[in-house]
């Protein structure tokens, strides 16, 4: 059924207090952007329950809230503005409800083209740099609020303008106090409990205040008075398409751009984060029957909140009934709680939204991004900066071209590697995570980890030929080159030929040029695009080893020496695109699982054995191996395992150890089981 498709009531006991305090911040909230769409304020509330109570049915998203919203607002006063009509006048509640229509119908155009599988294509890092420029761009449109000035519109510099003017035309101080009051008090209760409603707390504070010290009387802005009851459904007007359909054609289609884009990048933020699938098309059929009910009802369109969706979740909330506790919240408040709503404070309510928006703009993700990848940092910031600079609607843009830039550079630049071997081993190795690792006596083994095609063959021909050009002078130059290629899933005509003729060119050389390691249906594309010489001629081989033995080389193999060829092969290829190695390797594990951190990984895993063995109080071989499945990191590798003992050992000399611990015995404990490992270790090299 399109009615409760996934709608969930599992968690009452966090999604109806949650629910409460979001719809009781959804009436200001309303007010303000259905002044701001050229409605009077009552209508925000009217679009606050019908439309509401539709979406919490039919969505497959756990944590949106769907409302009247700042960005379809925005837009649609805009286009009253353009069209010389005057906000709050009998032409404007004409014609929002058209325009809501229109937005209507392109979103359902867009779920029968099934746009929602677009969404698929934007990135967490595009994500979160559209929602926190999303966030950020609300709180400067509320920040003349807070000092008792109206909220603007428009882009960064547009908004900083406005709040300079406002400032200076009126600052109200204590609207000002009572504004930063309330958003530093609800950060402080956040920091020290995070599920404490101090929101709700500040809304009866407010009113309070309100009605005990009347600081109206002072110059403190307080909601409009509104009128009780509920509103009836009628059909708007569309016969006033004829005279603005050119104007209302366009808005309506890139408001309906702006909501798929804004509520599905919002929703999957969520469901991400608190891992459960979302159906997008789905989606977009709720958001259109729920801007038909909001144009029934004469609102504007309707849109995902950023502020109130990352309220809820403040609040704990984990499913739909927090959107149907808002709604019975509105109405009951439209019903009976009217003459309430005169005492709330307008700065008030303004450091509740405000403090709410803090919350979803991703401060951690951006953190994170700069330490770990610089690239995805900026597409963060491209995606944060295009909201606020140029607005939602060229941000949407900016993020999805930035998302597919994403996805092509990810393409083009994969990982690779220089793979070599431990002394006493025939496993190879990638250079770049193994210390110990040395590169087989005048060969080449690289690994390439991607499909292969026009754009990032350049990148594999350049790799090689960078090696074979630095050892072309030296004692060991290159006479083999073998490309691991147990990654590349598939390859397309251009980079076939290219491979063709790269072989071609090495041969010419001298130089013993294979492929191994991938599957048969890279062979059988070879062949198809006109280059199956490389199987016919032996080029394709099953395994790397079989590629050597053909060359001539069996094991144990002769490796290099050459500290100079050495240090080259473990730098040539840029940090981030470093691979990993087989899954199978079980020496040197905390080289592949932790690089440059690897020591001292290490020496807190010697510390945790040594904790555990006196708390055991056993010092027997038995004893430490048993420890060393119960640790945090669990077994590791025989070499891994001679290493830790080593810094036991270490620490044994050293005397700092724990009193209950037998030294004697634990030094016997750790010779015997250290003989152990090397026979192991021989017998796997043999």
């Amino acid at each position: 059924m399109i009615i409760f498709k996934a709608f969930s009531g599992k968690n009452p006991g966090r999604d109806i207090p949650a629910g409460i305090v979001v719809g009781l911040v959804s009436i200001p909230i309303s007010m303000g952007y259905a002044q701001i769409a050229g409605l009077p304020p009552v209508y925000g509330l009217y679009g606050s329950i019908v439309p509401v109570l539709i979406y919490c049915f039919m969505t497959t998203s756990r944590h949106t809230f769907f409302g009247v919203d700042a960005t379809p607002a925005a837009l649609v006063g805009g286009l009253l503005a353009d069209a010389g009509i005057a906000s709050q006048s009998g032409d404007a509640i004409v014609l929002v409800p058209v325009i809501t229509m229109c937005v209507t119908a392109w979103l359902l155009i867009f779920y029968l083209i099934k746009a929602g599988k677009a969404v698929k294509y934007v990135s967490s890092s595009v994500m979160g740099g559209f929602v926190s420029g999303i966030g950020t761009t609300i709180i400067l449109m509320q920040i003349p609020k807070l000092f008792g000035g109206e909220s603007g519109r428009g882009e960064v510099f547009i908004l900083a303008g406005h709040i300079i003017g406002q400032a200076l035309n009126g600052f109200h101080l204590l609207s000002f106090v009572l504004g930063l009051a309330t958003v530093l008090i609800i950060y402080i209760s956040r920091k020290i409990n995070p599920k404490f409603p101090m929101s709700v707390v500040m809304i009866v504070l407010g009113a309070l205040l309100t009605g005990a010290f009347h600081v109206d009387s002072y110059g403190v802005k307080l909601l409009p008075a509104v009128t009780s009851g509920l509103p009836m459904p009628s059909f708007p007007n569309m016969r006033i398409l004829a005279q603005y359909g050119e104007d209302i054609f366009a808005a309506s289609f890139t408001i309906a751009i702006v909501i798929v884009a804004q509520t599905l990048l919002l929703s999957n933020n969520f469901s991400r984060k608190y891992e459960y699938a979302i159906d997008a098309n789905h989606e977009i059929l709720s958001y259109g029957i729920s801007n038909l009910a909001a144009g029934l009802f004469g609102c504007a369109p309707l849109n995902g909140s950023v502020s109130r969706t990352g309220l809820g979740d403040q609040y704990g909330s984990k499913s739909q009934v927090m959107s149907l506790s808002s709604v019975i919240t509105m109405l009951l408040v439209l019903l009976f709680g009217t003459k309430l709503l005169e005492l709330l404070p307008v700065p008030v309510l303004t450091g509740i939204v405000i403090s709410a928006l803090m919350s979803i703009i991703e401060f951690k993700m951006a953190k994170t991004l700069f330490k770990a990848d610089r690239k995805e940092w900026l597409i963060f910031m491209g995606a944060f900066a295009g909201v606020l600079l140029f607005g939602t609607v060229y941000g949407v843009i900016i993020g999805v071209a930035l998302s597919f830039i994403t996805v092509l550079a990810r393409t083009i630049s994969v990982p690779r590697a220089y793979l070599g071997i431990i002394p006493g081993q025939n496993v190879f190795y990638n250079m770049a995570r193994h210390s110990e690792v040395r590169p087989i006596k005048n060969t080449l083994i690289y690994r390439f980890s991607g499909n292969l095609y026009f754009a990032n063959i350049d990148i594999l021909e350049r790799d090689i030929r960078d090696v074979v050009e630095s050892e072309k002078d030296t004692d060991e130059p290159i006479k083999i080159i073998v490309i691991d290629a147990r990654g590349v899933g598939s390859i397309d005509y251009a980079a076939a030929l290219q491979l063709l003729k790269i072989y071609r060119g090495y041969s010419e050389l001298g130089i013993r040029f294979y492929m191994a390691e991938h599957s048969g249906v890279l062979n059988d594309q070879l062949r198809k695009y006109g280059a199956g010489e490389l199987i016919a001629k032996g080029v394709c081989r099953r395994t790397i080893t079989l590629a050597l033995r053909d060359a001539g080389l069996h094991a144990p193999y002769d490796y290099s020496d050459n500290s100079e060829f050495n240090s080259i092969l473990s730098h040539l290829v840029d940090e981030k695109n470093r691979g990993g190695d087989e899954v199978h390797s079980r020496r040197a594990e905390m080289e592949w699982a932790f690089a440059d951190s690897s020591d001292q990984v290490m020496d807190a895993i010697a510390d945790e054995w040594i904790a555990q063995l006196a708390e055991a109080g056993e010092s027997t071989i038995d004893n430490i191996l048993d420890v060393e499945k119960h640790t945090e990191f669990g077994r590791v590798g025989l070499f891994d395992e001679d290493e830790i003992l080593l810094r036991v050992e270490k620490k044994l000399e050293e005397g700092n150890m724990p009193s209950d611990i037998d030294v004697i015995k634990l030094r016997g404990s750790i010779e015997s089981r250290r003989r152990v490992i090397a026979e192991k270790l021989r017998d796997v090299s043999l």
